[in-house]
Order: C-alpha cells, then sequence, then structure tokens
C-alpha cells in the first residue's frame, strides 16, 4: 500500500476520533449551561458505567447468574457498600479487586 495513502488513512482516522469529542468542548465550553441540562450530564457517569458493570456481574458468562458461584455479583455487594460509604473511585475499585483476588484465593 502506497505511504501517502496510509498517512491519509491516519490522519482521516485522527479526524473521525477526535472530532466528535473536540467539537461539543468547543461549543460548549464558553456557554453557561440551563441547570437541567448540567443535572442531566451529572447522570451520564453513572449510567455509562452501569451499563457496563451490570451485565459482567448479573451474566458473566452470558446467562444470568444469581448462584453462588458467581463470585462477581456477590463481590460487587460489599463493593458497591464501600462505594457508597466511602465515595472513593480509587478505594473502591481496589477494595472489589482485593476482594474478588481472595475469594478467588480461598475458593
Amino acid at each position: 500500500m502506497d505511504q501517502k495513502l496510509i498517512f491519509l488513512i491516519i490522519v482521516g482516522m485522527m479526524v473521525v476520533t477526535y472530532g466528535p469529542r473536540l467539537l461539543p468542548v468547543l461549543t460548549l465550553s464558553s456557554r453557561d449551561l440551563p441547570p437541567v441540562v448540567v443535572r442531566w450530564l451529572g447522570y451520564v457517569p453513572t449510567a455509562v458505567l452501569s451499563a457496563l458493570l451490570v451485565p459482567s456481574l448479573l451474566a458473566p458468562e452470558g446467562v444470568i447468574n444469581l448462584g453462588f458461584d458467581n463470585i462477581y455479583f456477590w463481590v460487587a455487594v460489599p463493593t458497591f457498600g464501600v462505594a457508597m460509604f466511602t465515595r472513593n473511585f480509587f478505594g473502591t475499585v481496589a477494595f472489589g479487586m482485593g476482594m474478588v483476588a481472595a475469594v478467588r484465593y480461598f475458593l
């Protein structure tokens, strides 16, 4: 493949990747958003994280499993408690990882 074509493909992928991320930042950074929109945007990280986590916790092998052999679900229960109590993201992740490691070690 021609080197010029490869370079143009890389530049095109860069524009397609960063363009949709950069445009809202450039257009909204100097404006005050309505409080409703700011409140709505505050829920986006929680919704995205939930959408990523729930399928992995409830159906780690593609089928919903709430049995005692699903360690991810049972470790998530105290981890959610730690998250609600501490409100510390990294502490919660460290606690959850430590719990999974401990459960795997002892089971």
